[in-house]
């Protein structure tokens, strides 16, 4: 049984095609507001916003893992659809923190 080709709406593998994590700059006003379209972006989300915690002393919870078991067919109710809303919480609460 041969696996099905991959479609346009196939959800691409965790690193395909992500770039390394620049933590050279800041966040932008669209990493820190809008809706994260890609993997690379919430890496680096993760990473800066961690950084940020870590460097006035105060924690934040861990960010959610990547998910491990996406058949990459592009399913209805993705694991990928519940990673993204739980890293757009994750940055939300993290700056709530941040903020204070």
């Amino acid at each position: 049984m041969s696996t099905p080709p991959r479609t346009a709406l196939s959800t691409p593998q965790p690193n395909e095609g992500v770039p390394p994590i620049d933590l050279s700059q800041p966040l932008t006003e669209a990493e820190r507001l809008a809706p994260m379209p890609d993997l690379g972006t919430v890496r680096r989300v993760f990473a800066l916003m961690s950084q940020a915690a870590h460097e006035r002393g105060l924690d934040l919870r861990e960010p959610p893992p990547e998910p491990t078991s996406c058949c990459g067919r592009g399913c209805n109710g993705c694991v990928w659809e519940g990673f993204y809303a739980a890293a757009h919480y994750w940055r939300d609460e993290a700056q709530l923190v941040l903020s204070d």
